[in-house]
C-alpha cells in the first residue's frame, strides 16, 4: 500500500514581470520570507519565477492566491514610493 507521501502533487510556475530588475529584487526581497516552505522563487532580470508544489488543488490555490496578493502588495507599495 502506497504512502501518503506518494500521493500526486500538483504543481504550478509563475513568471511575474517587472518594469524593472531593481522592482523585481524589491518585491522578491519584500516577500520571501513568507514564501520558505510553500513556493520556491528566484529573480532573474525583470522577472520573478515561482514554483508552487502542493498536495491538493486546494492547497495550490491558496498559495498561490497568497503569493499575489502579497506580491500585489509590495509592488504596489514600492510604486508609490517612486
Amino acid at each position: 500500500m502506497p504512502e501518503q507521501n506518494d500521493a500526486p502533487k500538483v504543481r504550478c510556475e509563475l513568471h511575474l514581470e517587472f518594469d524593472s530588475n531593481e522592482s523585481a529584487e524589491k518585491v522578491h526581497r519584500s516577500v520571501e520570507l513568507d514564501n520558505q516552505g510553500y513556493i520556491v522563487t528566484r529573480v532573474d532580470g525583470r522577472v520573478i519565477h515561482a514554483e508552487i508544489e502542493a498536495d491538493s488543488l486546494n492547497s495550490l490555490l491558496h498559495t498561490l492566491d497568497d503569493f499575489l496578493a502579497c506580491t500585489g502588495v509590495a509592488d504596489k507599495i514600492m510604486a508609490k514610493k517612486d
